[in-house]
């Protein structure tokens, strides 16, 4: 065995061994509550949550609300794919750039800024009243947890589908039309047949996230409204452990199931494309009509998506007298305040920080490596690239509730117990689900290198190591500092395994001081958090599309 098959291995042990301890283990403590009964392998934690018709019911209302929002996603989501594709117009770029939202926006942001819009408090209402029109009653309902699902996930349909449209060949398009298809025919017979993969995959992924969604509907549909996330997350709260982990592995068992369904399909998909890049139409300038339909598209886009956000921003600044900044002027006050205060800002957002640069130290190295991993192909590739899916299959609540038992409470070895503090499996939580955007910005570019860069080193007596250093990774440099610019917005606002593991302690960050200042009723302190840290991601935001990021392209 050669010194680079050696090192290859290595890297790959080295990574095993890290999310074995981060990711693999704290998710296998959970499968082993829900499996165990009195210290005996037992299915009765699971037949238990199965059997009762309230997580039945709990089960089918999750799945319910995942297939509305799927299709509100959908709805919302394919005509800007369209017009991305098929039309040329001012702000384009911006446009695409803007479809990268879902992953850097904290999903409490959502949560507060459609409350903030839609609340009996709101922007709409506000305005209802001034026209002296009856006002709304949107918040805690179905409804509005399905549109703000459709907020988070039809920028991804438009990134899916968009790229997926820009790829259907030309070629074929116009040999159907040189047959006698008309337009309708064309797009039915030849260009939905192309696109449809692009449809499945977004529908996929946009399912098993509104599944898996917590903080949206923690706050806006709370405990009357709940699905198995939030449900799960209450029973954490009520140290109820044991139905908690029997809950969560029904949840990771279907999440898994549809995960697995998308990988299978995404390597169909990759065996059966083709070596000949198609040829692409170029957008084109829009007719007087599309134009108008491009104007009401443009309209409803800016209410769904523009509103949530400048109804929070502005409701920070808005007191019953007009402006104001006594709100954040209340943060400084919880600040310095020294009794009965348990949440101050600025410990939230230095806490945030802290935990941002701890998470880029881990999961950069570890997504670079694993996308060193996939690049060089054969069976390790394929456990690589596996790797650099699996965070999205398991719910932050189920990391941050194996964490929590496997980590913080301490686990056994040997004879001695290993026990990690609060901060340092924060840090871990949030690594585990940054290092895959590592990975799918860096892995990219490292595949369209010439190999012989890399030869050519080589030839001059560079080892495998030392050519990968100072030929590699300088060529895709960009790609990492992308990688590295997601990995700390997703850290800055990660709220679902956070919530768990900083419940009774000083560990709380942005995204949990947001959700905690919710949950007083009053919706300026909340807006004001939520201000802050949406200062903090759009500058993280920034940086990524500065840096070119490659994700989902």
């Amino acid at each position: 065995m050669n010194r680079e098959r050696v090192g290859r291995w290595l890297a790959g042990v080295t990574v095993a061994a890290f999310l074995t301890v981060m990711l693999y283990y704290p998710v296998a403590t959970v499968l082993a509550e829900a499996v165990t009964a009195d210290g005996r392998p037992s299915l009765a934690p699971l037949t238990a949550i199965l059997g009762d018709p309230f997580y039945r019911d709990l089960l089918a209302f999750t799945a319910w609300q995942a297939l509305l929002s799927t299709l509100a996603s959908l709805a919302l989501g394919l005509p800007g794919a369209y017009v991305l594709a098929r039309y040329e117009f001012p702000g384009r770029a911006t446009l695409r750039s803007l479809t990268a939202v879902p992953f850097v926006l904290p999903s409490i942001l959502v949560a507060v800024g459609f409350v903030a819009t839609f609340g009996a408090r709101g922007a709409v209402n506000d305005a209802l009243r001034a026209l002296g029109l009856p006002t709304l009653s949107l918040v805690f309902t179905l409804e509005i947890i399905v549109l703000a699902h459709a907020f988070y996930n039809a920028p991804l349909v438009v990134r899916i589908v968009g790229a997926a449209a820009e790829r259907v060949d030309v070629r074929a398009v116009e040999t159907a039309r040189a047959c006698g298809a008309g337009p309708w025919r064309a797009a039915r017979d030849v260009v939905a047949p192309q696109v449809s993969a692009g449809v499945f995959t977004a529908a996929l992924l946009a399912f098993v996230f509104s599944f898996q969604s917590f903080a949206v509907v923690l706050a806006l549909g709370g405990l009357r409204l709940a699905t198995v996330e939030v449900w799960i997350f209450s029973l954490v709260r009520g140290f109820d452990l044991a139905e908690a982990a029997a809950l969560a592995t029904v949840e990771a068992a279907v999440s898994l199931a549809f995960t697995y369904a998308y990988l299978r399909f995404e390597a169909r998909q990759a065996a059966a494309s083709t070596d000949h890049p198609p040829r692409r139409r170029s957008p084109r300038r829009a007719s007087r009509p599309a134009k108008a339909a491009l104007a009401a598209y443009g309209a409803v886009v800016a209410v769904v998506f523009g509103l949530p956000l400048a109804s929070m921003v502005a409701e920070s600044l808005t007191g019953a007298n007009g402006v104001t900044l006594r709100y954040y002027a209340f943060l400084l006050e919880r600040q310095t305040a020294t009794v009965g205060v348990q949440t101050r800002p600025l410990a939230a957002v230095r806490n945030s920080l802290l935990f941002g640069a701890g998470t880029l130290a881990v999961a950069v190295p570890l997504g670079v490596t694993i996308a060193v991993l996939t690049d060089r192909g054969g069976r390790l590739a394929r456990l690589a690239d596996t790797a650099a899916f699996l965070p999205f299959a398991v719910s932050g609540i189920v990391v941050g509730l194996g964490t929590l038992q496997a980590l913080v409470f301490g686990t056994t070895l040997l004879g001695h117990r290993f026990v990690v503090s609060g901060p340092v499996a924060i840090v871990a939580a949030h690594a585990v689900g940054a290092y895959p955007f590592v990975t799918r910005n860096v892995a990219p570019l490292l595949g369209r290198l010439d190999p012989a860069l890399v030869e050519s080193a080589r030839a001059c007596g560079a080892g495998r190591l030392r050519a990968l250093l100072d030929v590699e990774l300088p060529l895709v440099a960009g790609g990492v500092l992308a990688g590295a610019a997601f990995a700390f917005a997703i850290s800055i606002g990660e709220f679902d395994a956070t919530v768990i593991l900083a419940e009774g302690s000083d560990s709380y960050t942005m995204p949990v001081a947001v959700q905690r200042y919710l949950s007083e009723r009053s919706l300026g302190p909340p807006t004001a958090m939520g201000t802050v840290l949406l200062a903090v991601t759009a500058a993280s935001f920034v940086a990524i599309d500065r840096l070119g990021g490659v994700f989902g392209g």
